[in-house]
């Protein structure tokens, strides 16, 4: 989970289209937050829980798309917020075919 500040308040964003997993490694890529971050969203804003649903950017790289293509987080796209839902699903193909991170796991 992310926090950014709102005007007042701080929330809580659930980076879109991906579920990422606890594995040693993925925090390498989530703690390089700076002010060069962005936020893309797709059709709903929030989920059931209030959770800003976010395409998180640094720099040019899409880190949902990072954590996927490293094995660290595998494509969970909730329609209708599937913008990004075949792309996600080519790097996890790849990450698994590679056995990279979670992959590496699995017999």
């Amino acid at each position: 989970e992310e926090f950014i500040e709102n005007q007042e308040e701080e929330e809580q964003i659930r980076r879109q289209g991906i579920n990422p997993q606890d594995i040693g490694g993925a925090g390498d890529i989530e703690d390089e937050r700076t002010d060069l971050s962005s936020y893309e969203s797709d059709v709903e804003d929030k989920d059931d829980n209030g959770r800003l649903l976010r395409y998180v950017w640094l720099d040019n790289t899409m880190v949902n798309a990072e954590l996927v293509k490293l094995g660290y987080a595998y494509s969970y796209s909730y329609p209708p917020n599937v913008k990004y839902q075949q792309y996600f699903l080519q790097l996890e193909k790849e990450a698994r075919e590679q056995k990279l991170g979670l992959w590496s796991l699995s017999p």
